[in-house]
Order: C-alpha cells, then sequence, then structure tokens
C-alpha cells in the first residue's frame, strides 16, 4: 500500500497563494485548496484552526510579495514618486488577483494603506522622501496624496483594462504630474 502524502503548512500556504492569484480570494475555500493541493480538507483543519487562521498568513505571504516584486524591481527612473508608481502600476498589471488583496480587499492585519504601500520597514514611500530636498514633511504629506490619488487611479484602470499607454508613457506621465503638482 503507497504511503499517504503528508500534507504540510507551506504545502498549504502555496498552495492557497496560488489559488488567489490564479483566480482570486473569493475563489479561496478549504475545498478549493483541498482540490489545489490534492488532499482532503482535513489536513487544512489539522494544521490551521480555521480559515481566518490560513487567511492572515496568506496575507502575510503576500504583502511579502509585493514587497519582494518592489524590492526586485530596481531604480527606473529618479523623479520622485515614478519608480513607486511604475512599480505598483506594472504590480496591478502583472498580479491583479494579489493586488486586489493586498490593496482592495478588507483585512484585519493591522496596517494601513499607507504601510503597504511603505512595504512596512521597507520604506519605499520614505525613500521617495529622501530624494527630494529642501521640502518639509507638510509639504512631502500633500505632495504624497497628490500623486498617490493620481496613481492608484491609474493602477484600477489597468486593473479595468482601461489603459493602454506603454509603460514609457506612464513614466512621462508620472514625470510631468509630479512637476506640475511640485511646481519644479
Amino acid at each position: 500500500m503507497a504511503r499517504k502524502q503528508v500534507v504540510t503548512k507551506d504545502m498549504l500556504l502555496e498552495g492557497a497563494f496560488e489559488l488567489v492569484k490564479d483566480s482570486g480570494s473569493e475563489k479561496l475555500s478549504a475545498r478549493n485548496l483541498a482540490a489545489k493541493c490534492g488532499c482532503s480538507t482535513q489536513p487544512i483543519f489539522r494544521i490551521y484552526a480555521n480559515m481566518a487562521d490560513l487567511e492572515k498568513e496568506l496575507y502575510e505571504k503576500c504583502t511579502g510579495f509585493y514587497s519582494d516584486f518592489y524590492k526586485n524591481a530596481g531604480s527606473i527612473n529618479e523623479t520622485p514618486f515614478v519608480n513607486l508608481g511604475l512599480v505598483y502600476i506594472r504590480f496591478a498589471s502583472a498580479y491583479p488577483n494579489l493586488f486586489k488583496l493586498i490593496f482592495f480587499d478588507d483585512n484585519d492585519s493591522g496596517m494601513s494603506l499607507y504601510d503597504l504601500i511603505n512595504g512596512g520597514s521597507n520604506n519605499f514611500v520614505i525613500n521617495e522622501y529622501k530624494k527630494m530636498h529642501g521640502v518639509s514633511q507638510d509639504e512631502f504629506s500633500v505632495l504624497f496624496m497628490k500623486m498617490w490619488i493620481f496613481i492608484h487611479g491609474i493602477a484600477c484602470m489597468v486593473l479595468k483594462d482601461d489603459f493602454d499607454m506603454t509603460e514609457k508613457e506612464i513614466e512621462e506621465l508620472l514625470v510631468s504630474t509630479y512637476r506640475a503638482f511640485s511646481g519644479t
């Protein structure tokens, strides 16, 4: 008789990640995860007390994936907010289901949208501030809010497949928008 496969926490978490990445968070259920992992639902509830516990770990995995995606993007443009915007928009385009989970779905992670954008302790937003010279914290906050509304709007349009600009055109648009908002 063949030995049964041992289902691990890592296998379940990776299966949940792939399921959400491919099909969206609304498809995450014990039954769908069991099918994805080739097991029954029993190992899921042996390892996790409930689906909420799994979803919390999945959310952390997804935000870590976004942070790694951002770090691996490298420096694209030295104009403040352009890297931040391009990577955010690129992530929305490449991983729409993960983008929705991280930036749209309700979660109880305790992280604000700013924390998510900042990449936690990675300080993605703070690094944009460091590019700016002679700008007070208050001026930066106002400029960040204006740019963020613009960046997030483009990302939403990308999700709806209602945006047909190239990445180079988006980069130029972000640079000109930053200059218009900052007066430089």
